[in-house]
């Protein structure tokens, strides 16, 4: 491992301090680690030598690499890098007042289903904790849920859009989200140049849980939906611990009470109660349409829970927006500072709705 100087290396105690001088990349001691590229020399000269390449690499540049190029042609002011720098510029104030901040991100829909958005997440997350941020992800994956079940003959049924778990597709919830899916989320980042845990909620009782109400059927009697749990407790110590540690933690929305069951949790309700628990700066939930529209099928930048029940009356949200939107105004509730729904079917969306003015999808308010 190339030792870069003190001044660039970020601290366990605090992830954030080597960012203040430089995007922030572990020494031995610190909390990330960056691959020396292979074929390089063990020893390739002093570490003023070496720069960070994001994410996780490092190239060796000439000692006279300012001199060693072509001239660039000449930039105006509508060029396309300068166009690049004002985009840096405007994330500026954002990686500034983000520094050491909890970001909650739940990942599924469609971005669960393309390679690109897949690795793309990776690397937006990455980018997230080397900036100083403190991202936690909780994903979902129904697709590949209903997929295992297919092969191996256990039919799936829904109860007003909800899985009905029985105690088989249970076990393959938890293969399935616990293994598969996280172990592949929480790979790819760490090869993005992340350090990624895969957690399952039943880990270190991370999330306690108790049978969820069902949906009302059309009598107004509550409809059973089987092993479908809600939220009760967070372990806020395990993921804090993680965090100061520099890792990024991968939570599979599986829980447990006390008594030793299992439940299964929907990933929108089980990231809500992530974010509440933790006082998380942001809740995202990224999901398969751009965000809240209007009447007019236009995005709704801003809404706000009395704007939320007007849409709903209006028959304007319908569908799972209406349980998404619960979960935000939940996780605000509970101590979450923002929450907001957006498009992952836009490469990079993640990044888009935290660092710039517009952002990419609809906030939602209290």
């Amino acid at each position: 491992m190339i030792r870069l100087p003190a001044s660039c290396r970020a601290s366990r105690q605090d992830p954030a301090a080597g960012l203040r001088h430089s995007v922030g990349v572990g020494g031995s001691t610190g909390p990330w680690h960056l691959p020396r590229l292979s074929g390089l020399p063990a020893a390739a000269g002093p570490p003023s030598r070496w720069i960070p390449v994001l994410p996780g690499t490092l190239a060796l540049k000439s000692p006279d690499h300012q001199q060693n190029h072509e001239p660039r042609s000449h930039l105006t002011e509508n060029s396309k890098d300068a166009v690049r720098a004002e985009h840096l510029i405007e994330a500026l104030p954002y990686i500034l007042s983000y520094q050491g901040a909890t970001v909650v991100i739940k990942f599924g829909g469609h971005a669960m289903l393309s390679e690109k958005l897949q690795d793309g997440f990776a690397k937006d997350v990455t980018l997230l904790r080397l900036l100083g941020f403190r991202p936690v992800v909780v994903h979902g994956g129904g697709p590949g849920i209903s997929r295992m079940l297919k092969r191996l003959d256990i039919g799936s049924r829904f109860v007003e859009g909800l899985r009905y778990t029985d105690p088989d597709t249970l076990e393959v919830v938890e293969m399935v989200l616990a293994g598969s899916i996280g172990k592949d989320i929480a790979h790819r980042i760490t090869r993005a140049g992340g350090a990624a845990v895969g957690l399952s909620g039943k880990d270190a009782c991370l999330i306690e849980a108790r049978r969820a109400a069902g949906p009302k059927g059309p009598d107004g009697s509550e409809l059973d939906v089987g092993l479908v749990g809600e939220p009760v407790k967070v372990n806020v110590e395990l993921l804090s611990h993680l965090a100061e540690g520099g890792f990024i933690p991968v939570i599979a929305p599986v829980g447990s009470d006390r008594e030793g069951g299992a439940w299964n949790i929907n990933a929108d309700t089980a990231a809500a109660a992530v974010a509440g628990a933790l006082g998380a700066r942001r809740l995202i939930l990224l999901t398969d349409v751009e965000g809240v529209l209007d009447s007019e099928g236009k995005l709704i930048l801003e809404i706000d829970r009395a704007r939320i029940a007007e849409l709903r009356s209006e028959g304007q949200v319908t569908g799972g927006m209406i349980p998404k939107l619960d979960c935000c105004l939940d996780a605000l509730k509970a101590g979450c500072s923002a929450a907001s729904i957006i498009d992952g079917r836009v490469p990079h969306s993640l990044l888009l709705e935290i660092f710039t003015h517009r952002g990419c999808g609809t906030e939602v308010k209290l």
